[in-house]
């Protein structure tokens, strides 16, 4: 019960940039974004957000201020992952906050792409963490944060149908604070890469 509150209590202070409400964005600033998806951010996250790269995020149908708040991070050069230095910070740094709310308006809209299939056993066991997490390791469910299905939240980010490849990176960067979030570092640092790799697979099966 303790570490399912902690996780609780720790999911609470890590907070998005506030709602990000697509009425509010101007039809200029639409247009805008959408050209930047389409002529800039599809070389490595796909038409519409759905990347075929494993190595690259699928960003439809993800939670529209996650984004708003990872976009000002790679900007800030406050994200410090592999990725986030040798792409994000470059492609960020030119971004205005609206344009930023724009993109993140722009994919948030879009239809996520398919799970994945893969070894029954395998997923079922990533399923069985993702939701329980392994209380005898002090490992929190997933699902506290994520929600049910990954789908996540305003604040916290959809996993479901996320490359396998690149949630093992993230999950590193977590280990080794990379990614400075204390409470994914917390979760990360308990997990063995079996572990990992079963959550990830489950996550990577799961579609819209």
């Amino acid at each position: 019960m303790k570490f399912t509150i902690a996780v609780v209590v720790g999911c609470a202070a890590w907070l998005g940039a506030g709602v990000v409400r697509a009425a509010d964005i101007s039809p200029d600033m639409r247009d805008a974004a959408q050209k930047v998806a389409v002529t800039t951010c599809a070389t490595c996250h796909g038409p519409q957000g759905r990347s075929f790269n494993p190595k690259f995020p699928r960003l439809a149908g993800q939670s529209a201020s996650y984004l708003v708040a990872q976009m000002k991070n790679f900007k800030s050069q406050t994200r410090g992952d592999a990725d986030a230095l040798g792409y994000m910070w470059g492609m960020a740094a030119p971004l205005s906050d609206d344009l930023i709310d724009a993109l993140a308006a722009y994919y948030s809209a879009q239809r996520p792409g398919n799970g994945e299939s893969a070894d029954p056993a395998l997923i079922a066991h990533g399923k069985e963490i993702y939701e329980q997490g392994v209380a005898a390791e002090g490992i929190p469910p997933c699902v506290s944060c994520h929600g049910p299905n990954a789908v996540g939240t305003d604040d916290f980010p959809r996993l479901a149908g996320q490359h396998v490849q690149y949630l093992l990176k993230q999950l590193r960067s977590f280990q080794n604070n990379m990614r400075n979030v204390a409470v994914m570092h917390g979760v990360a640092s308990g997990l063995q890469r079996a572990q990992m790799e079963a959550v990830a697979t489950y996550l990577q099966s799961l579609g819209p």
